[in-house]
């Protein structure tokens, strides 16, 4: 009789090395890897023979880079959706594409159940199991983590003599290091000196993705971006593909000390946890097609979608993406989207970005409705009524306490 499959997301790292034997002890399954690469560069390297030295019977690496800028990161950037200000959710708008792509290979390989190594703390727990659930109800989630009854492994000591023990011999050792999660759009750092919020982050030991801006260069660095329907399409004067200018960017801002940030945010679990996040690509992205928008959109469509955008922000950090919510959130944003096309010109210096002119044939800006002089559409006398009618309620309190006063 043929063994229960189990698909684990597989990053090749010492936890999910040490769960295959794990998963083949004390379930007896067959274990299929999937290592689902959405911009994770050179962590990809060498995971096939760790994967079978570990006891896997197949990995899968499966490259979600197009459908991951395409289809989770752009409707978040047309959205302007922001967690709590600073945090560009790099991390939750990947969790729901890698767990889409995990149930698409346990349905291909007819696997009752899917296994992740995320934490009991931590908001990815929440995000691949929530993500798994409205795919494919049916399917078996294990989470070792908090199997505390049959994972008993507590640190990565633990982990490397369990693999020894089971005679998988694993390029790791005892070295500790920032807690990290990178992709196309970011990457993210915890741990060490972070998790004391007293502490300043030892960016010299920290960065991955550039510099910080006092070590950016001295000279400025001009881009322009073309925007189609809210999408990005070119990349000073050369087309291309979303994930490629996303790449492009992350180089460009790196190396001006753009978009790193140092946040402490509430998890969805109701802890606070610290994070210093570098998404320089993202940054300048957001920060373009912003303000496009600022020529385009009228003023009561503004107000609505910084709402939705907030909205759209906490659904996507609480691992909700399959969700009628989300979707109809989405819908707004797109109709908003038809006519967000034009040209941004930028300047990018020691981590500050800078406008330097933005054009439109759907602009609203009138620059005879904005000067000074009086244009057709718009005569000083119309402006008394207006004030009138529009404070009229105030207009109307302010007596009422007057001659309460008296």
């Amino acid at each position: 009789m043929a063994k229960e499959k189990v698909v684990l997301a597989y990053s090749g790292g010492l936890d999910t090395s040490a769960m295959i034997p794990w998963l083949i002890e004390n379930f007896d399954y067959e274990v299929i890897c999937c290592c689902v690469d959405c911009g994770q560069g050179n962590e990809l390297d060498g995971l096939e023979e760790r994967a079978m030295a570990s006891g896997a019977s197949k990995l899968y690496i499966e490259d979600i880079n197009d459908d991951f800028a395409e289809n989770y990161i752009m409707p978040c950037v047309k959205a302007g959706a922001v967690y709590e200000n600073s945090y560009l959710l790099g991390t939750s708008m990947a969790r729901p594409a890698i767990a889409k792509r995990l149930v698409e290979i346990a349905r291909k390989e007819g696997a009752t159940a899917i296994c992740h190594g995320a934490t009991g703390k931590g908001n990815d727990q929440i995000r691949f199991e929530l993500g798994i659930k409205a795919l494919a109800p049916d399917i078996r989630i294990i989470a070792p983590w908090r199997m505390t009854d049959v994972w008993n492994m507590q640190s990565r000591e633990d982990e490397i003599a369990y693999c020894r023990e089971k005679g998988i011999d694993l390029p790791f050792d005892h070295a500790s290091s920032y807690s990290r999660d990178r992709n196309l759009w970011h990457i993210s750092h915890e741990g060490l000196e972070l998790e004391d919020p007293a502490n300043a982050p030892d960016y010299d030991h920290m960065l991955v993705l550039g510099v910080t801006p006092e070590k950016a260069p001295d000279a400025s660095t001009e881009i322009t971006l073309t925007f189609e329907k809210g999408i990005p399409t070119s990349l000073n004067g050369e087309k291309m593909k979303v994930a490629d200018i996303i790449r492009a960017l992350n180089a460009l801002g790196g190396a001006n000390g753009i978009g790193i940030v140092d946040i402490v945010e509430n998890r969805v679990v109701g802890m606070k946890s610290r994070g210093v996040y570098e998404t320089p690509g993202g940054t300048i992205l957001m920060a373009a097609h912003q303000q496009l928008e600022e020529l385009i959109l009228d003023r009561a469509t503004m107000e609505v979608k910084k709402n939705l955008a907030n909205k759209l922000a906490q659904v996507v950090y609480e691992g909700k993406w399959f969700t009628p919510l989300c979707k109809a959130i989405n819908a707004f944003v797109d109709a908003t989207q038809e006519t967000v096309t034009g040209e941004v010109k930028l300047r990018l210096y020691k981590g500050n970005i800078i406008k330097a002119g933005t054009t439109s044939p759907y602009s609203l800006y009138s620059e005879s409705l904005a000067s000074f002089t009086t244009g057709d559409l718009y005569d000083h006398h119309d402006a008394s009524g207006f004030i009138t009618l529009f404070g009229l309620p105030d207009l109307v309190r302010a007596k009422v306490m007057q001659g309460l006063e008296k």
